[in-house]
């Protein structure tokens, strides 16, 4: 039995059952409706300042499309939703010994059109990303808007997983995953639980 609570009423027992098993997690209604509202409200006061992910160093990646800022503690609401997450790194330690120390984060938009091919967050365990989640933010979302996470499960199942405002969704970085071409602007931040050496 893991001992750490984690906020919001998160159900410990089903996360890790559900990592443990399948590799990934789908959390619904993770926050209250005040503080999803206000999150939401935070991301949108910064949207001009995101950049295209696609281009690092002036180099242009043809596998992603999206928008992006990455988050440091200047957003308080984000801030407290990273802690959250290092809260849930926690429990992951308990259970898994996985050695989480650390959460790196963005603010994430895709715009109509805007995808991300398919990939894994950890290639050849070239990173020290260890469970990646992405949280979605937008305050609607129908099921015809496209935007799922595609995602494929420890056990070699495919599932697409529609990303419902107030939505979370937790798995291994190692596992095969895509976004789907959106068809509306889809809000979200996009985490990792890291075991660095050298802690941030």
């Amino acid at each position: 039995m893991v001992n750490t609570s984690l906020p919001f009423g998160w159900n410990t027992d089903f996360i890790l059952d559900q990592i443990d098993n399948y590799g990934f997690c789908v959390i619904d209604q993770v926050y209250d409706s005040d503080f999803f509202t206000a999150l939401n409200t935070e991301c949108l006061q910064h949207l001009n300042e995101f950049r295209a992910a696609g281009i690092q160093n002036g180099v242009v990646s043809h596998i992603r499309s999206d928008h992006i800022l990455w988050l440091d503690d200047t957003q308080v609401l984000a801030k407290q939703h990273r802690e959250n997450l290092l809260a849930l790194g926690k429990v992951f330690n308990q259970a898994f010994f996985m050695g989480i120390n650390q959460v790196e984060a963005h603010f994430a938009r895709y715009g109509v059109g805007e995808a991300y091919a398919l990939h894994r967050d950890n290639p050849q365990q070239k990173n020290d990303r260890i469970i990646s989640t992405v949280f979605y933010m937008h305050d609607i979302w129908q099921d015809d808007w496209g935007g799922e996470l595609r995602l494929q499960d420890k056990q070699d199942h495919w599932h697409v997983i529609i990303p419902k405002p107030n939505r979370m969704v937790v798995f291994d970085s190692n596992l095969l995953h895509e976004v789907q071409v959106s068809k509306q602007q889809r809000l979200s931040i996009t985490a990792w639980l890291r075991h660095d050496n050298e802690v941030w």
